[in-house]
């Protein structure tokens, strides 16, 4: 998935993976619609073949974060094959699908050292891609191309042009609605993933299979062994913020869920990382509970029952990790009574949790005691993550892209510990590993595994007198996609996929520098998404400028020892002329005059051209400032799993589009103060 990276719906390394019976569409586990569109897309009658046969090469961007996916934990690495074909020995490609074998972690690094030093990256991704055609060579989507089983890069490249998800939505649309010929891959897809969809409102559906699921465990694998490498954790515990999702039958009987869920409930999900993961915590009442704050109660108490054993602390994304701990501060006095007397808290209704978390709580005074005599030694919660659990080596997420803005927090929480992120990939696929896990999250890089999809990057170029690397798209000049070996060192690309799951020269979207090379193969610093977040006329934004911003204007808080909870925006176009809107949650209230000069200095930290150039002219209007009530975040993030979302995937929105009517409207009901800029003296 963090994305990352774009922070993503998978997540990365798994750490411990909760048995999850398999489900048959048939009897299925709870069914939920997801949002009232998707209901309509996932019911409505076939796309015809019509439909498909002309797929427009539509400007839009896939629907990824940076993200890395679920993380494995703990255990000995191994190194995977995509497909299990066999990119080690030499003759003919073996084109059905063969499990990878379970390997000591000095045997994984030796392995990925082979494939990307003495087997040449470059000569790997000839193979991958070869092999990934061979599997797909009856796709509709490959020969209305004219492909017609070729699987050369020169053929392959000539034929099939560079997509986004519009393109390939409407074979997705009649595998959702039971089409069972080959459409994206060779064989029947049985399942779908969900991306997060947070933003918009409405998350996009992928192809999910078993190639899509070993590549899955050769990544996670192969970032587990230098992890353990550097810090290794033995056999302990793992306090894992994870949940299980709602799970939707389609039309077709096809099974729609996150990309978590669609490992977690595979049992060759949960043979490959038997050796790689530490036992979670929590038992997997927990992790599949109906109730997020239930469950979330219970993984902190089940975490300070387990203290001693502690090797790591983990969750997909560090929104997760921070919200975890904030809720901490709320309940640890409610934990501590739960674990003095041995009985577990009435908050917590769910009978399948309360009988699981039941049987491991036992009354145990003097850890409660010990609990409560730590947190009241702490000052403001700094360093409570190695204070009650006192062995965790790391604290381990996808911490790159959207996630950024939580770091300071985490690091708050973590004290002394490091902060090591996750891998990088998406629902779509997986890109790289993280190698150097030493690496603060700011300056980590993937190195790509070549075996796991077909890798390309379109050149960006800025033209002259723009600074910034994460400008706009329309701010770059696009080149011709080079291959994975052909890129650049401090370069910046947009990465383009393949992969074994039907997606074919498929634009991901991010954007990324290449930050040097591990042997062969590149090793990529995520930058930001390329898809634009504030823009009225000329002026053109994105997440990474909105980020930058909010931390220039924030530093005007740390003065007054306050801090920004979480933030968004909105493009407010009813007025004229337009204005950007950004939203605050404070950890306290401000002074007018803080707030003011705050509004001032987000505005003129947009540095953008046309931005600039506008509010000069008074083509855009002042900036506004609106200050939230306190949980107003906890509120989105409630809409989000009542819609069917899963909090492995939620990010907070960072722009939100005049179409997420109901998110608008709790920003709009828990509005305070608001604040408009003079800076530009109009």
């Amino acid at each position: 998935m963090s994305h990352q990276p774009r922070p993503g719906s998978l997540s990365h390394s798994a750490p411990a993976s909760p048995s999850v019976p398999a489900v048959s569409p048939a009897a299925g586990p709870p069914s939920s619609v997801v949002t009232d569109e998707t209901a309509s897309r996932l019911t409505r009658s076939p796309a015809s073949a019509g439909g498909a046969t002309s797929p427009g090469r539509a400007e839009g961007q896939a629907s990824r974060q940076s993200r890395p996916l679920p993380p494995p934990s703990a255990g000995a690495g191994g190194s995977a094959d995509p497909s299990g074909l066999g990119f080690i020995s030499a003759g003919p490609a073996r084109i059905l699908p063969v499990q990878m074998p379970i390997c000591s972690c000095e045997q994984t690094i030796n392995e990925f050292e082979t494939l990307t030093r003495d087997r040449d990256a470059g000569r790997v991704q000839q193979d991958t891609l070869r092999k990934i055609l061979e599997l797909n060579a009856d796709a509709e989507y490959l020969n209305h191309y004219g492909l017609n089983g070729r699987a050369d890069v020169e053929s392959y490249k000539s034929c099939i042009p560079l997509c986004v998800h519009s393109d390939v939505e409407p074979y997705i649309q009649r595998i959702a609605d039971g089409d069972t010929s080959p459409l994206l891959t060779g064989k029947p897809v049985t399942s779908l993933s969900l991306s997060s969809g947070t933003t918009q409102g409405k998350p996009k559906f992928l192809p999910f299979n078993d190639e899509l699921l070993e590549t899955t465990l050769q990544i996670f694998q192969t970032s587990y062994a230098f992890r353990n490498r550097e810090y290794p954790i033995g056999k302990g515990k793992a306090l894992q913020f994870i949940y299980g999702s709602k799970q939707v039958i389609t039309k077709g009987g096809i099974l729609a869920t996150t990309a978590t869920t669609n490992l977690y409930r595979r049992s060759r999900y949960k043979e490959g990382m038997k050796d790689i993961q530490s036992q979670c915590c929590s038992p997997d009442e927990v992790v599949f509970g109906p109730d997020f704050h239930q469950s979330l109660y219970c993984h902190l108490l089940c975490g300070l029952i387990y203290s001693d054993e502690v090797h790591q602390v983990f969750s997909t994304f560090a929104h997760s990790l921070v919200h975890a701990f904030q809720t901490f501060e709320e309940v640890w006095e409610d934990l501590c009574a739960d674990i003095r007397d041995g009985v577990l808290s009435k908050k917590v209704t769910v009978p399948s949790i309360r009988e699981a978390v039941t049987k491991i709580l036992k009354p145990n005074p003097e850890l409660a005691e010990s609990i409560h005599r730590k947190c009241i030694g702490l000052s403001n919660w700094y360093g409570v993550i190695p204070a009650l659990w006192p062995n965790a080596k790391y604290v381990y997420g996808i911490m790159t892209g959207s996630m950024e803005p939580y770091l300071k927090k985490l690091r708050h929480y973590a004290g002394h510990l490091p902060l090591i992120s996750a891998d990088y990939g998406a629902s779509e696929g997986w890109i790289g590993a993280n190698i150097n896990p030493t690496l603060p999250p700011e300056q980590v890089t993937y190195a790509v595994h070549p075996q796991t999809g077909y890798f390309e990057f379109i050149p960006l170029e800025k033209p002259k007198g723009q600074e910034l690397e994460n400008s706009a798209s329309i701010h770059y000049i696009e080149s011709d996609p080079v291959g994975l070996t052909e890129v650049k060192i401090g370069k910046i690309y947009e990465v383009v996929i393949t992969t074994f799951g039907g997606l074919y020269r498929y634009r991901l979207g991010d954007i990324v520098k290449v930050a040097g090379f591990h042997n062969s193969t590149p090793e990529l610093q995520f930058i930001c998404r390329r898809s634009l977040v504030l823009s009225i006329n000329i002026d053109k934004n994105t997440e990474k400028d909105l980020q930058l911003a909010v931390e220039e204007a924030g530093k005007l808080l740390e003065a007054e020892k306050l801090e920004i909870v979480d933030f968004t925006s909105f493009v407010e176009k009813s007025s004229d002329p337009g204005r950007y809107v950004i939203f605050w949650e404070l950890s306290s209230d401000a002074s007018e005059d803080v707030l003011r000069s705050c509004a001032n200095c987000l505005d003129l930290a947009f540095v953008d051209a046309g931005y600039v150039g506008s509010r000069k002219i008074r083509t855009i209007g002042p900036l506004e400032l609106r200050i939230l009530k306190k949980g107003t975040f906890e509120e989105i993030l409630d809409y989000f799993l009542s819609l069917g979302g899963a909090v492995s995937q939620f990010k907070t929105p960072r722009f939100v589009n005049p179409l997420n009517i109901k998110v608008l409207q709790i920003l709009s009901r828990n509005t305070t103060k608001s604040y408009f800029s003079t800076a530009y003296g109009l």
